[in-house]
């Protein structure tokens, strides 16, 4: 139970001058950011070993201005700009402040943890994920996020921090707002009390906790949720208890294109290279350009609550240069057939249908006609036989809303004052998605995770 306990409760014999809750990019960064500072850290991780929200998402961060842009000759990128396609994607509903924080701060947090912890960057420059004006995602060499969490983790090791796994923070003990200490279960049933100057919040959202789903995005209640177990909401009701402010709880990322029912990420690169998704009938029902987590909302809404990626030849060879793509291959996922009519009866909808509207597409390729659903289609290559089609789904992936922080990452209360040692990052932070789905910018889980933990990292290990 995610309690708020008083001080004089706590009984622990242990002291550490930072703990951190969530082994995830957002508590490692924190912690390699708080042990530069001399202080002693803590990570606290509830599962045997870490996993959470970073392992599954692709592991893509989008940053601006940075020296791995610049060396693949993209110059003119900044972090306003950034910014600006934040609030383009969020029409204006997001925070601006924190936008402008975050954009500023991801860029010397990737170089950062290039130069100072060994991990290497690419940029990802063979297309445009929607809404993002510059070439600016950024990924390990592996394009995955669990070599991602694998690569920080392996730098929190060299580092000398602490991780303690199997340890399942339940409360929290306070002394007015400031905390200071945890109460923690121990899967044989223990339980211990750890005493702390500063505590940092990175454990995620609530999309595990399907009553708050339920009463905050209910239009998600009864989707897929492909995101960690354990994400309960922890951080959003110990903040209801402390008094902090929280804000935009009812937006999250959606993801329209989850493999059904394999549960495996099928890349958008798939539609920002030219297919599109038709429902059961063997028709398009969207623009599928207008961003993948408002796509996870108009999948639910098709008979069955599924669609039909559909494409080429072409775009399942690029698409195979993405670990989640070739998994669902290996896995049988994808389907293909020589012609339209074939593919129509391998995946059972209308061959007529199927048929209609990939000879649309065709006119709309070459400029013939308008799409009535608004998808500019003359900047790819036709699609062409053979074709090939997967089965989806719409799926919750991870909430945005949270507990409002200030430009060091600091926990907000009501009236806007920091408490004075209490920190929150990535999904237990309000994110910069505004309050609906379609605000998510592709990236701005990690964004937050990242930039907020390398804020929240260094204020916690000065504050004490």
């Amino acid at each position: 139970m995610s309690e708020i306990l008083p001080a004089s409760a706590m009984r622990a014999d242990v002291e550490i001058d930072v703990a951190i809750i969530g082994a995830g990019a957002a508590g490692l960064v924190a912690a390699l950011r708080a042990a530069e500072t001399g202080a002693e850290v803590l990570v606290l991780e509830r599962d045997a070993k870490p996993t959470g929200s970073t392992s599954m998402s692709s592991g893509f961060v989008p940053a601006p201005a940075t020296r791995f842009q610049r060396a693949i000759g993209i110059a003119d990128d900044t972090p306003e700009l950034f910014a600006a396609d934040i609030a383009a994607k969020n029409h204006g509903t997001g925070d601006a402040a924190l936008a402008a924080t975050v954009s500023k701060a991801i860029g010397p947090a990737l170089e950062w943890l290039a130069d100072s912890h060994g991990l290497e960057w690419l940029v990802l420059d063979d297309f445009l994920y929607p809404g993002h004006s510059r070439h600016r995602m950024h990924a390990v060499p592996e394009r995955t996020g669990a070599a991602l969490l694998q690569r920080l983790a392996a730098a929190a090791d060299a580092a000398d921090i602490m991780v303690a796994t199997g340890a399942h923070v339940t409360g929290l003990f306070a002394d007015d707002k400031k905390i200071v200490g945890c109460r923690i279960a121990r899967a044989d049933g223990g339980e211990e009390h750890l005493a702390c100057k500063a505590l940092v919040l990175a454990c995620n959202g609530y999309g595990g906790n399907p009553d708050l789903v339920k009463q905050h995005i209910p239009e998600m209640a009864n989707a897929v949720y492909h995101g960690h177990a354990g994400n309960r909401g922890d951080a959003v009701l110990w903040g209801e208890q402390l008094g902090a402010e929280l804000r935009h709880l009812s937006g999250y990322q959606g993801h329209g294109s989850l493999a059904f029912p394999q549960q495996i990420l099928i890349t958008w690169a798939v539609m920002m290279e030219g297919g599109i998704q038709v429902n059961a009938s063997g028709e398009r029902f969207s623009n599928e350009h207008g961003g993948y987590s408002e796509q996870a909302v108009n999948v639910l809404a098709q008979p069955g609550g599924f669609a039909w990626n559909v494409y080429d030849r072409r775009i399942h060879d690029f698409a195979l240069n993405f670990p989640d793509y070739r998994e669902a291959f290996e896995a049988g996922a994808i389907r293909t057939a020589p012609d339209a009519r074939a593919l129509a009866s391998a995946i059972s909808v209308h061959p007529d249908k199927l048929e209609a509207a990939l000879s649309a597409v065709g006119e709309m390729q070459c400029g013939a006609t308008a799409d009535p659903f608004g998808r500019d289609f003359t900047t790819k290559a036709a699609l062409v036989a053979p074709f090939y089609a997967v089965k989806v789904t719409g799926a919750l992936f991870h909430t945005q809303g949270g507990l409002v922080v200030d430009e060091t990452a600091r926990v907000l209360d009501l009236d806007a004052f920091p408490f004075p040692n209490l920190f929150a990052t990535g999904g237990a932070a309000c994110g910069v998605s505004g309050p609906d789905v379609s605000g998510y910018l592709s990236g701005n889980g990690l964004l937050t995770a990242i930039a907020l933990g390398y804020l929240a990292g260094a204020a916690a290990g000065t504050s004490r």
